[in-house]
């Protein structure tokens, strides 16, 4: 259960005002089909983070047991460092849209969370609990907890919500669990 938790609240704080959350406001001014958009970001995000997850996994059996803490822990500590950098809206030149919602979403999210912040958070996840399914749900359950309400009411709750606090929340959650990874072995 730590690790669905974990994984939701990490992804979710760490969407807020990512590029993917700007994408989805982004494909919601483009786009009638609300429905498609949260249809395509729900499979992109599954295979994505299916992948992530998965990844990370497979990677903690390579790695001995004692280096994995140091590892993770610091990756945590850098992706909570990275959370601080704004992320910039580079989607306005899509010849992709004219694919329809659902497919236009889907392939403009797989490839935005590519190396993105969450996607690495995913791996790091998958990582120190080890394992795929309750990563890969609460990953999930994340990235549609920030992004969904954008879809529907994108322009009201950007306008209500400060994305620098939220990001320096996200950056503080990341860099504690980064400490706890690593202190955690050492005191037991």
């Amino acid at each position: 259960m730590e690790a669905l938790l974990t994984s939701i609240s990490t992804v979710a704080l760490a969407e807020m005002g990512d590029k993917t959350q700007l994408l989805a406001l982004f494909l919601a001014t483009r786009f009638a089909s609300k429905m498609s958009i949260v249809l395509g970001i729900l499979a992109a995000t599954l295979l994505n983070h299916a992948l992530s997850a998965w990844l990370g996994v497979e990677i903690a059996q390579w790695i001995p047991e004692s280096a994995i803490s140091w590892i993770v822990g610091l990756s945590f500590i850098a992706v909570g460092l990275w959370l601080l950098i704004p992320d910039k809206d580079d989607s306005e030149d899509n010849q992709i849209l004219k694919y329809g919602a659902f497919s236009a979403t889907f392939v403009l999210f797989f490839l935005a969370e590519i190396g993105d912040k969450t996607q690495i958070a995913t791996v790091l996840l998958g990582a120190h609990y080890g394992s795929v399914w309750m990563v890969l749900i609460g990953s999930t359950l994340g990235m549609m907890l920030a992004n969904v309400p954008v879809v529907f009411a994108g322009n009201w709750i950007m306008d209500r919500i400060n994305a620098d606090r939220t990001r320096q929340l996200a950056c503080l959650l990341f860099l504690i669990m980064g400490a706890v990874t690593i202190t955690a072995p050492l005191l037991s």
